[in-house]
């Protein structure tokens, strides 16, 4: 959270965090088109020629006032390539909230292990404690043939504390969902920090 008191304005950074093609930059393109242009940037991605995002997107938004302040809120993603860390790692500095798109591939379960323990390393190694963080999952593609159970990737996070929802992203089914779940968490804990 960042705090401009000339402009009275208030910076929020929620990521979008998970494995390589889990649906992040998808839920970001999601947001995008269902947003008032008058009330959003232009979204800024670095991708590869085969649409795999190389650094990060990021999207800025506007809302109305919290404690009379103008709340700009920031959404990147991380790249979920391995050889990545250093970005992933970069990304989150700052960080207020965090979507954690699972992909619900039978072959994609261990990817999605490491990068929920990686999450949490990062976090961790920043003195960011992750309960004074919002964190949200969102079980992407579950329109697949033979997705994994919900109870098993929950056992497989370890995630029974933190909000989940199902999402098929590229429809835009449980994105916005998601989006409304980790800004209203977000926006709480800003909240609680700016009334003490």
């Amino acid at each position: 959270m960042l705090l401009n008191w000339r402009s009275r304005e208030l910076q929020l950074k929620i990521v979008y965090y998970g494995p390589a093609l889990s649906g992040k930059t998808t839920n970001l393109k999601q947001i995008y088109s269902r947003v008032d242009p008058a009330h959003r940037s232009e979204m800024v991605s670095l991708q590869t020629k085969d649409d795999r995002t190389l650094y990060f997107d990021f999207l800025q938004l506007e809302l109305g006032k919290i404690c009379g302040l103008k709340p700009l809120v920031q959404l990147y993603t991380v790249p979920g390539q391995s050889y990545y860390e250093v970005t992933r790692r970069l990304v989150l500095r700052g960080v207020d909230g965090i979507v954690f798109i699972a992909d619900s591939e039978q072959s994609k379960l261990n990817e999605n292990y490491q990068a929920w323990q990686e999450m949490f390393a990062f976090l961790k190694d920043m003195d960011l404690p992750a309960d004074e963080i919002g964190i949200v999952v969102q079980y992407n593609k579950r329109d697949i043939p033979n997705a994994v159970a919900i109870p098993e990737m929950k056992r497989l996070l370890g995630d029974s504390k933190y909000p989940g929802f199902e999402a098929i992203a590229v429809q835009g089914v449980g994105v916005y969902e998601t989006f409304r779940a980790i800004l209203n968490l977000t926006v709480q804990r800003v909240q609680r920090i700016l009334q003490n």
